[in-house]
């Protein structure tokens, strides 16, 4: 029986999500209607021809009718201005409760500030390895509704915070938050506190926690059952990074030696953690694990060293968006002889870039800032350099790059004001470090 035959759905936005949703109803032989409040959306030019559209504002008319709304995440603004106009019998989900709706396979979600997507791919990794048909998705590359396109054995969903906002009936059989940092501020009027509650969120929804044990930041309340909560961390927890041993440990034995894997890098370490009680909690054969965690090389763009010329290193750390993953980049910079040039600039988000002081002072580092919010960064430390770009900000570098130096992208930023993503930027630097370095 098709429970969305014969109802008045909204899909809200029309970016992948919105279009993903789109095809989830067409395959039921469900027509649904389109709005978005942007007068020329992206991917209009891909709504099939038998749907009807509203774009440049609010439908109130359909609203008023309308049975089942479904968000896109990043537009939940407009959750308060539909409520004025819906009844109260009409639904306002997300396509994750669609999604958690449609399948019985077990999903493992993970979110947190930094390190999400590491962790998302790199558990994918692991069932892969242990031939699991494993399903990879959600803030990471494919919608969660077109997995439901093939037959899975289990679901590895990356998911944000915005999403997190409408979530209203998901099911998980675990999740993660890995860390709580300052990010997005822009986007939450109460500052981080509501930022932080929206994460917290995601606990409602699961049967098992696995948590950071050294991260208060992260813990849920007391309300759930402590049997739930599978912990990990520094020298703590069930799973750790022994730092005397240099070893990954199960209940203080030894599984893996830090020599052994290809990630570098503490705050990896800890995706590491994350990743092994997941993939228990998933019955990932331990053997499949240790090979990937031997194997895996992370995602581009992550803390990733990417040219090493007359012993001057170049770390492309260009997804650090935010002051928190910023701060992980430069804590795992230890015993350096030389010059860290750290590079700073983009679009903050509001966010209260003195975090990083504390951090940059204890180092012999020079900033060097670009971009939109560029300016806001030289204050925090004396001989800091400002250009309009990130060229030529490397420029300048080249000239003075001796051995033992390291030159670091970790922007603390997101890339819009002069990038069309934060890949972009890290291609950029790439180049740049090769044709300077």
């Amino acid at each position: 029986m098709n429970i969305y035959s014969n109802k008045n759905i909204i899909i809200f936005g029309l970016g992948i999500t919105g279009l993903s949703c789109i095809d989830f109803f067409i395959s039921r032989k469900v027509i649904p209607k389109i709005i978005d409040t942007r007068k020329n959306p992206p991917n209009i030019n891909k709504i099939p021809s038998n749907i009807e559209y509203y774009i440049g504002g609010i439908n109130i008319n359909w609203l008023s009718k309308a049975d089942l709304i479904i968000i896109s995440p990043g537009i939940t603004d407009y959750v308060k201005i539909i409520k004025k106009y819906i009844n109260k019998n009409t639904k306002i989900i997300s396509d994750l409760d669609l999604f958690c709706q449609e399948t019985k396979v077990p999903i493992i979600a993970i979110t947190g500030s930094n390190g999400k997507s590491t962790v998302t791919s790199l558990l994918g990794e692991m069932a892969k390895q242990a031939n699991i048909k494993v399903g990879i998705g959600g803030n990471i590359g494919i919608p969660v509704l077109t997995l439901l396109k093939k037959k899975y054995e289990l679901y590895v969903i990356e998911i944000s915070s915005f999403q997190l906002e409408i979530i209203m009936n998901a099911r998980f059989l675990a999740v993660v938050i890995l860390n709580i940092t300052p990010d997005h501020l822009d986007k939450y009027p109460k500052g981080f506190v509501e930022y932080q509650k929206t994460k917290l969120k995601i606990y409602k929804y699961a049967k098992f926690f696995v948590i950071n044990q050294n991260d208060p930041l992260i813990w849920p309340s007391k309300n759930y059952n402590y049997n739930s909560y599978i912990t990990y961390g520094i020298n703590s927890g069930k799973y750790q990074l022994n730092t005397k041993r240099n070893q990954i440990e199960i209940n203080n034995q030894c599984i893996i030696k830090i020599s052994q894997i290809r990630l570098i890098g503490q705050h990896n370490y800890l995706n590491i953690l994350a990743s092994l009680a997941l993939a228990n909690l998933a019955e990932i054969p331990l053997s499949a694990i240790l090979q990937t965690l031997k194997t895996y090389n992370g995602l581009p763009h992550r803390y990733q060293l990417i040219h090493n010329k007359n012993n001057v290193q170049w770390i492309n750390d260009s997804k650090s968006t935010n002051i928190g993953s910023t701060i992980a980049a430069i804590n795992n910079l230890h015993d350096i002889t030389g010059t860290i040039y750290l590079l700073l600039g983009g679009d903050s988000k509001e966010t209260n870039i003195t975090l990083l002081k504390p951090h940059i002072l204890k180092q012999n580092i020079i900033l060097y800032c670009f971009g939109k919010d560029g300016k806001k960064f030289i204050i925090l430390k004396k001989n800091s350099m400002f250009f309009q770009t990130l060229e030529e900000c490397i420029k300048n570098i080249s000239k003075n790059i001796r051995s033992g130096d390291i030159v670091l992208l970790s922007p603390a930023c997101a890339s819009f004001d002069q990038f069309k993503n934060f890949e972009e930027r890290g291609r950029l630097f790439t180049r740049l470090a090769y044709k300077l370095g």
